[in-house]
């Protein structure tokens, strides 16, 4: 029997790209596993976290444990995400013994959406079938906190009638970063200008990330400069038919 799977759909999500949600779920149910969509969730409290406010991090952390408490696995649609939970939800919990446990307990059930499927459910072939050219983008937070690299372009290689094409170079950040985006407007633009220039190089039709931040960030700068390449998060690519 399947176990079930809730969805930590994120803020981001939530609030502006339900479609991800939505698909996540699809491409899991699909698959044989029951899905929940546990309604008190909120945020990872990352935004604060980044920003230094620890104390106001811990009550949004603290209100995501007990969410998830009782939950089998924790699935979610975002990189940065899925490492504040399993990285840094110890450092706001540091020499609280029982709500470190709490913390090992839940973050062990946490998985990024990409390795749910690849290492939980032991798929690469969802059925999925897409008739476009992509490229990929690796998420900072995926990519170098979580070491997530070949999963998200296995399950891309089974789709069918995708193909996908490189970047170069591949793993430059988009210049996001939360608030970074905010406080540094001028050199996160740089950044977004000069990953589109990679995503324009390789010919592709759209691009595909693990993450609504770096998509949202992306979809930005590939609008003010005019071209005409959508964006896509990797479950809204498995979702295809």
């Amino acid at each position: 029997m399947s176990p079930r799977v809730s969805l930590f759909v994120t803020c981001l999500v939530d609030q502006l790209f339900p479609r991800i949600g939505l698909a996540m779920a699809d491409v899991l149910e699909r698959l044989g596993f029951g899905v929940d969509f546990p309604e008190a969730q909120t945020c990872c409290g990352q935004p604060a976290f980044n920003s230094g406010y620890r104390e106001e991090a811990r009550l949004v952390a603290g209100h995501f444990l007990d969410v998830f408490q009782a939950s089998e696995f924790i699935v979610v649609p975002s990189g940065s995400c899925t490492a504040m939970i399993v990285r840094h939800f110890a450092e706001l919990f540091h020499g609280d013994a029982a709500a470190l446990e709490r913390v090992k307990s839940v973050a062990s059930r946490v998985r990024e959406f990409s390795t749910f499927l690849t290492e939980v459910a032991g798929v690469e072939d969802v059925g999925a079938r897409l008739d476009d050219v992509v490229t990929f983008h690796d998420g900072c937070h995926a990519l170098r906190e979580l070491g997530i690299h070949s999963a998200p372009r296995r399950l891309l290689a089974h789709v069918h009638g995708l193909e996908l094409r490189e970047m170069e170079p591949a793993a430059e950040c988009c210049g996001f970063g939360g608030t970074f985006a905010v406080k540094f407007a001028e050199l996160s633009g740089a950044m977004a200008r000069t990953r589109i220039d990679a995503i324009a190089r390789t010919g592709a039709r759209a691009v595909v990330s693990l993450d609504p931040s770096c998509l949202m960030q992306i979809q930005g700068a590939l609008s003010r400069a005019g071209l005409d390449i959508r964006t896509l998060h990797l479950a809204e690519v498995l979702a295809s038919r």
